[in-house]
């Protein structure tokens, strides 16, 4: 239940990221989710693409440096209170959030976040058992 998210560190720029979200677009890659970072000088382009490979392969052409990590996506209610709901079995269980965004879109009343947390594992574990629905690749569209 673990998707792959691409992270590329870029310069803090319009014209660099347009860059980037040409040359994929350009490549026929769909973003999926993203999140943008500001850290001062420079940026961290999250990203969960269509084509983990290929947009590897086209960031490594354009010596921009990415790190794959593991992220998990998880559906909640879209409405007040669901995400603190979510957020509290894992909090008893120490798990904490490292990082969070939404997904592009929404699912008939219901919204996608994707999470890094301190334990990928465990927090999967925890969620499924407070009957949280885990999304995989294959409903986000990706290869």
């Amino acid at each position: 239940m673990k998707l792959k998210q691409i992270a590329v560190n870029i310069e803090n720029s319009p014209a660099r990221l347009f860059e980037v979200v040409r040359i994929l677009g350009d490549a026929g890659i769909n973003l999926r989710a993203l999140n943008l970072v500001d850290t001062g000088k420079s940026g961290i382009l999250r990203l969960i693409v269509s084509d983990l490979a290929k947009t590897r392969r086209i960031l490594m052409e354009k010596q921009l440096p990415a790190i794959v990590d593991n992220v998990v996506a998880a559906e909640i209610e879209d409405k007040a209170g669901q995400l603190a709901a979510m957020l509290e079995p894992l909090q008893n269980a120490d798990v904490r959030v490292v990082y969070m965004y939404t997904h592009i879109g929404f699912l008939s009343g219901k919204t996608v976040m994707i999470f890094r947390f301190s334990d990928n594992d465990k927090a999967i574990e925890i969620l499924r058992k407070n009957g949280i629905k885990l999304i995989d690749s294959k409903a986000l569209g990706i290869h």
